[in-house]
This record gives C-alpha cells, sequence and structure tokens, in this order.
C-alpha cells in the first residue's frame, strides 16, 4: 500500500470566506472553494459559474496570427491546395478535423494528413511532407505539431510549400522558418492565455479568418471538438479553456456531431450528463486506440462525418481497437512490473527506466502512467524502433521531465513534450549511460518526502452539510480538470454499514455514514482493493479523503463518493 501525505490547503483571509459565503448565499465550504480557486467577490464568482464567450481574447494578440491569416485568405482566393498536418492523439486528430470542415465550409481545396505513429513517428516528417507536396498542396498548416520541426520547415520551403505552424508546446530557442508560427508559448508571443490546446490554437486560427472576412460567429460550431481535445490534453480548465471545454461539453450534451455520437453510443454512456471526466476516460482512449495501434485518420473521418451510418461503423471500428489496445495494456504493465522488481533498485534508484524491444509503442506511454500510480517515481519507458530506443516519459509532482531531459540532451537522438510528460529517442548504445545520468538528476531534484504522494485537501465537511443544495451548486464547478480539480474533501470518523467488495478491476466500493446518523454515501475507491481488509475490521472507524461524483441507479441521479484515501482511527479485529 503506497504512503500517502495529507495535507489540508490553508487559507489565511477566513474573513473573504465568510464574506463570501453571506454575498452568494452558500456554505462556507463551498465559499472556500471559491476563494481556493483565487475567486474572492460576486462579480468574480458570477465569472467562474457563467462563463462568457465574450471573455474569449482576440485571436490577434497571438504573435504570428496576421501573417498565418494572410496566408490561409490567399489560398482560399487562388483556390491553392492546403494539407492540414496533424498528430495522431485526441487534441490532434480534434485539431485536424477542427480546421478541415472549418476551410471546406468555406469551400477550401484542402486535405488532410496523419503520420503513422508506428512508421514515422511523431510530428512533421519528410515522407508526410514529399506526400503533401505530390499531391499538389501550395499550403501546408500543421496542428498541435510541429513547433520544434526546423529541418523539416526548411524542407518543404525548399520544394516549394509554405508551411504555417500552429501548436501549444514548449518551442526551442530556434523556431521553425515558417510562414507563421502560432504557439501561445513563443517567447515573443503576447498572448494572454499561455495554455491553449492544439485545438485551442486551431480554433484562434479560425477566428482570425473569421474576423478577417466578417463571420465572426463561424467557428462557435466547432467547440465541442476544441472541448473533447482540452479534456484529452489535460490542459488547466481555466480562463479561454474553462470557456471552451463547457460551450463544447454543453453541445457535446445536446447536439453531439454524429462522429462524437456515435462514439458516445459505443461506450454505453448517454448524452445529457456527460461530465469532462467521462471525455477523458471513456471517449478519448477510443479515440487514442486507433493511433496508438495504426491509423488515425480514422479517428478525423469519424469527426468530419455527417453520416450517421459512416460514423456508427467507424466507431466501431475505434470500439474494436480499443479494446485490443486495452489486451496490450495489460501485458506489457504485467512484463514491466516483472522488470521492475527483477531489474530496479528502488532503494537506490528513484527513477524507473525501461526497455524492452518488442514492446508496442502505441501503448508504452499509457504503461508508464500505471507505473507511475503504482510506484511513484519518474518513469521512462523504451521499446526499439529501427534499431532506437523510443519511448514515453511521465512524471511526479515536483519534478520536471522536460527539464530533466534537456539536461539529458547531448545522449538524446531528440525529444519534446512538457513538465509531466515527454516523448524520447537514445542510441540503445547509450542507455546504460542515459539510465545513471537521468537517475543522477531525479537524485538532485528530488527530497525522500517528494516520494510519496500528496493529497491536497480542499475542505473538511461533516455529512449533514451535504445538502441537495450543496450538491447543485457544487456541481456548477464544473468542468472539472488541471487548474480546477474536482474538490477534494475529508470527512473524520466515518464508519462502514454494509459488506464491502471488491468489483470490476480491484476497485472497492463500501456505504458510509458518520456518527450514527441516517444519511449515508455510497463510495468507490478505483484500484484500491488493497484497503478491502481495513475496510471489513469490525467495530472501526476511519477518516476518509474523497471526492462527489454522480451514479446512476434505476434512472435516477444519486451522489458517490470517490475514495481516494482513508486512514484507520481503531482497528478491531479483522475477518
Amino acid at each position: 500500500m503506497l504512503k500517502k501525505r495529507w495535507t489540508i490547503r490553508e487559507i489565511e483571509d477566513t474573513y473573504t470566506v465568510k464574506s463570501l459565503s453571506d454575498s452568494l448565499n452558500i456554505s462556507e465550504v463551498l465559499a472556500r472553494l471559491l476563494v481556493l480557486r483565487n475567486i474572492k467577490n460576486f462579480a468574480e464568482a458570477r465569472a467562474f459559474f457563467r462563463p462568457s464567450l465574450d471573455s474569449l481574447h482576440n485571436p490577434f494578440l497571438m504573435n504570428g496570427m496576421d501573417e498565418a491569416t494572410k496566408r490561409v485568405i490567399q489560398a482560399l482566393t487562388e483556390n491553392q491546395r492546403i494539407y492540414i498536418y496533424g498528430d495522431y492523439d485526441v487534441d490532434g486528430t480534434c485539431s485536424t478535423a477542427l480546421l478541415y470542415m472549418f476551410l471546406k465550409e468555406l469551400d477550401a481545396n484542402v486535405d488532410f494528413y496523419i503520420p503513422n505513429r508506428l512508421t514515422e513517428g511523431y510530428g512533421l516528417s519528410k515522407e508526410g511532407i514529399d506526400f503533401i507536396k505530390s499531391n499538389g498542396a501550395s499550403l501546408l498548416i500543421t496542428v498541435d505539431c510541429g513547433i520544434t520541426a526546423i529541418e523539416e520547415t526548411e524542407y518543404a520551403n525548399q520544394i516549394g510549400l509554405d508551411v504555417i505552424i500552429c501548436d501549444h508546446h514548449q518551442p526551442k530557442e530556434q523556431l521553425p522558418p515558417a510562414v507563421a508560427v502560432l504557439d501561445p508559448l513563443k517567447p515573443d508571443c503576447s498572448y494572454p492565455f499561455k495554455y491553449l490546446s492544439g485545438a485551442g490554437v486551431a480554433l484562434k486560427l479560425a477566428q482570425g479568418v473569421c474576423e478577417r472576412i466578417g463571420r465572426r460567429e463561424m467557428t462557435n460550431k466547432y467547440f465541442d471538438l476544441v472541448s473533447l481535445a482540452g479534456a484529452a490534453d489535460i490542459v488547466p480548465l481555466v480562463d479561454e479553456n474553462r470557456v471552451l471545454v463547457k460551450e463544447g461539453m454543453n453541445q457535446i450534451n445536446s447536439t453531439p456531431r454524429p462522429g462524437i455520437l456515435a462514439l458516445i453510443e459505443s461506450s454505453s454512456l448517454h448524452f445529457g450528463n456527460l461530465t469532462s471526466g467521462q471525455v477523458v476516460f471513456t471517449i478519448a482512449p477510443r479515440i487514442n486506440a486507433v493511433g496508438r495501434l495504426g491509423d488515425a485518420e480514422r479517428a478525423v473521418k469519424l469527426l468530419i462525418t455527417d453520416s450517421q451510418k459512416e460514423a456508427y461503423e467507424l466507431a466501431q471500428v475505434l470500439e474494436s481497437e480499443n479494446y485490443e489496445r486495452r489486451k496490450i495494456d495489460v501485458d506489457t504493465f504485467d512484463a514491466a512490473l516483472q522488470l521492475v522488481e527483477s531489474s530496479v533498485d528502488l532503494d537506490n534508484e528513484l527513477a524507473i527506466i525501461l526497455h524492452h524491444e518488442e514492446w508496442h509503442p502505441g501503448v508504452i506511454g499509457i504503461v508508464a502512467s500505471r507505473l507511475v500510480e503504482k510506484y511513484y517515481r519518474p518513469t521512462i519507458m523504451l521499446t526499439t524502433i529501427d534499431g532506437v530506443a523510443k519511448g514515453s516519459a511521465r512524471s511526479i509532482t515536483n519534478f520536471n521531465i522536460y527539464e530533466a531531459l534537456q539536461k539529458c540532451e547531448d545522449m538524446l537522438i531528440h525529444f519534446g513534450g512538457h513538465q509531466a510528460a515527454a516523448g524520447l529517442a537514445v542510441e540503445i548504445a547509450k542507455l546504460t549511460e542515459f539510465k545513471d545520468k537521468f537517475n543522477q538528476i531525479v537524485k538532485e531534484s528530488l527530497s525522500e518526502e517528494d516520494l510519496f504522494p500528496e493529497v491536497n485537501i480542499d475542505a473538511q465537511i461533516r455529512f449533514a452539510e451535504i445538502t441537495p443544495k450543496f450538491l447543485k451548486i457544487l456541481d456548477e464547478f464544473s468542468p472539472f480538470g488541471p487548474g480546477n480539480m474536482r474538490p477534494v474533501f475529508l470527512s473524520e470518523n466515518v464508519e462502514v454499514i454494509n459488506s464491502p467488495r471488491i468489483v470490476g478491476n480491484n476497485h472497492v466500493i463500501a456505504t458510509f455514514r458518520q456518527n450514527g446518523s441516517d444519511k449515508v454515501f455510497d463510495t468507490i475507491g478505483f484500484n484500491l482493493g488493497e484497503y478491502l481488509p481495513l475496510l471489513k475490521s469490525k467495530g472501526s472507524t476511519f477518516d476518509i479523503v474523497f471526492t462527489i461524483d454522480k451514479t446512476v441507479k434505476d434512472g435516477r441521479t444519486f451522489p458517490q463518493f470517490r475514495l481516494k484515501d482513508l486512514q484507520p482511527n481503531n482497528i478491531a479485529v479483522i475477518n
């Protein structure tokens, strides 16, 4: 059982909590949650609970937008062939679908290209550029990739292709020599919000074109794709992202486009009350699966189709691919666990770095994330592709894995990513040297305390305070995600009133009450089956940390706790 640190987030200004509680007529627990989000008065609360499209930023505040929109309009006017070059994940395929449909609506001569993950790898490739040029294109627009593709952009220029880069990843010191580079993270970009998804940047380009041609509202119909991409790509759900994801989720829940409706139904979900969490854990993996195992163009075709029949057929393909992906996940995870236990000295090596030449490149990122959950160590999983070790890196809180890879740059063929996740390639002959150096960097960066996951608690709460009004207002805090995580609560001295049991893949379920009250809450702890013996201990009470979600029974919606951790107050005899 992985030890966790509980930390209750501190608020010094308790007066503001009380004042906000009074002015909004809400409980002090809810007011505390607002203050923790830096919302301290009525006007800020109204903007939070009612995000408006009027708060979206002018696209022309983004450096390069002027040049990008002029070049797109030139291509439209002269009927030049345009290719959208995307990435094979959810953000990339949504970005591609968005820009493709937008330009199609303007009668553009447009097509799209998604590289094959297994044969081409991530990002702009010469193979893809040659294909696009051979199909008569004059303009290539990258989405969700391209910010580090300096040589590839130079090559495109040499063979007569203009390039516009739309990306949201971290640039390096040198930028690609494109007609325009749109990326809020560019050092000279004054765009006020830096954390758009790739689809968010693609939307900004579309909005910029609309500004120039006087059709400002035209892009609103694509918020659903930005929402899907933003939720799946784990961007901070604040500022513009909060507006876009909230509006997009409203579209998905009211009038989903054929491809998204087919995905919802093939996932055994129902639109109307879908949450961003369901997008992340249920819909996104199905889109990612076709890119992980083969051709992600099928995901784009699903998103752009107007035919419900074609949408259902493609959704079944994604469902099948996701089933295969899950089987490969399980096998790879089991093999990785054996490798960790047999070859990694966890007492002295603070990072987990694994290499196996036959691992599937499409799943090792997922497996790396699962290893982080189990061991809470920065983790790198590598397979062999064309004689080179390539793979994915996943990190923990307080460790910037992108910066760590930068310090190893001299022994890497290439790398890219951000603080929490990255991709990399290293020569097999340099693997041992790389492992040693990376581990040394981790040792110098992390304390012993950093190796225990921290559970940040937003508020302590009594079951009696969890009323229908409380739950209704709490629901208005959504969409939840980074920057606006689902609130975490602590309740003390609770007891189990039924027979807890394991369901599914090691999930524990139980029902809790507090202080003998009649008010009880069903609870599920995902992947927390190891807690079952504790929960079965007779006469014991617990302090529990949880979030509040919903479950549907017999067509009715009920609150359900999602257990994050528990600590026993007293342990009697364990059955």
